[in-house]
């Protein structure tokens, strides 16, 4: 067991160069240097996108044409200032070696072009880190107030324990997980908003205060809350989001749940008395990808027993969808085979042995997507004292 020492030290040349090469093993850097090629290659094929004329192949265009399109797509991401400091830049770093060729190397600004052009890249180069981790600061903000809106990982209520795990491939997401309990019961829901990233993320943060509106005031069950939150959804008409979602409702002291599936992952129920999992495929359309007319009519709504020790699992596509170093599915058997094992635990438990198995399954490899589920497990009743 290696001990560390915690202790501040004096900065040095050997710190400096440790924080320096930090992360630069061959197989990060493999995978960052993939990264940065594939988002030039799309930023390139974006940029053609739009200058070729219809009916011409990207071959018919000429070197020079293709250069310039990625340059032009490159400096229009600068602001105007930038952009003239970047245009000065190259013109110096030109001019240098054009009047070496032609023999005009002694001309009075000539050792001058060369430091301008450093010097200016350089400036750029400075402020575009500055401005990236500036950036970033308000992402890890953002990121602490999703965060804070997300239910604890473990919550209780009559007969159930309920724990949840929740990991973004971003710095914020758009899954979404939540417990909400009334006088009546309890409801469990989870969703998924199309798309990632921040604007996901805000709009998860919308449906979840609609969310809590809608119960605390309608106290609805599963399907007529879809329909209350597609009817929001479809308001606006150049809203083009589509949110799917699964909801769970455990009213207090009964052996049953009602569950309405909106176009989201098949959820997992494991029964204690027959020792099997099972899944229930019910109907429904994703919100927002129909009006709510039809969404009534093709939304299903169904009881399901619910009794000690049996477990519900609620999850969306990012934990199914996880991928391996070989490119390979984490899959919906996999996740069964492993819930028909261990269904019978706590939900803790439960919860805690899909994130190992998970973990094992990824290796090194980074979300995709971001992973969210929550485990439901029904408790005995408590004994009464005489």
């Amino acid at each position: 067991m290696g001990l560390k020492n915690e202790t501040s030290s004096s900065y040095n040349t050997k710190a400096f160069y440790k924080e320096y090469v930090e992360g630069m093993d061959s197989r990060e850097l493999g995978k960052q240097l993939q990264s940065d090629s594939e988002r030039l290659k799309k930023l390139y094929k974006d940029a053609l996108t739009q200058r070729i004329p219809k009916n011409t192949s990207a071959d018919e265009i000429p070197f020079t044409q293709k250069a310039l399109s990625l340059i032009s797509a490159l400096t229009k991401r600068l602001n105007p200032v930038r952009r003239l400091i970047f245009g000065i830049s190259i013109v110096a770093f030109l001019s240098h070696y054009l009047l070496s060729i032609v023999g005009l190397s002694g001309f009075v600004l000539h050792p001058l072009l060369l430091p301008i052009s450093f010097i200016g890249i350089l400036l750029i180069l400075l402020i575009e880190l500055l401005e990236k981790s500036d950036f970033q600061k308000e992402l890890d903000f953002a990121r602490d107030i999703q965060l804070s809106l997300l239910p604890a990982s473990m919550q209780s209520a009559p007969q159930l324990e309920i724990f949840s795990f929740a990991a973004t491939a971003r710095e914020v997401g758009g899954d979404y997980v939540d417990i909400i309990k009334t006088e009546k019961g309890t409801y469990v829901i989870i969703a998924d908003v199309s798309g990632k990233g921040m604007s996901a993320a805000l709009y998860m943060v919308r449906i979840q205060a609609l969310v809590h509106l809608i119960i605390n005031k309608l106290h609805p069950s599963p399907k007529e809350l879809f329909l209350e939150l597609n009817d929001y959804i479809k308001s606006n008409k150049k809203d083009k989001t589509f949110i799917t979602a699964c909801a769970a409702y455990f009213p207090h002291n009964e052996d049953y749940f009602t569950l309405a599936r909106a176009g989201h992952n098949i959820p997992l129920v494991y029964n204690r008395e027959r020792d099997t999992t099972y899944k229930i495929n019910s109907d429904g359309f994703a919100l927002g990808m129909t009006t709510t007319a039809n969404l009534r009519k093709t939304l299903t709504e169904k009881r399901y027993h619910f009794q000690e020790g049996d477990s519900l699992l609620l999850y969306t596509d990012g934990l199914v969808e996880a991928r391996n170093d070989l490119n390979e599915e984490y899959g919906i058997e996999r996740l069964d085979g492993l819930f028909s094992i261990y269904g019978s635990l706590r939900a803790k438990t439960i919860t805690q042995k899909i994130q190992m198995s998970l973990e094992v399954f990824m290796g090194d490899e980074n979300l995709a997507d971001d992973i969210t589920f929550t485990t439901i497990h029904k408790l005995p009743k408590p004994k009464r004292i005489s």
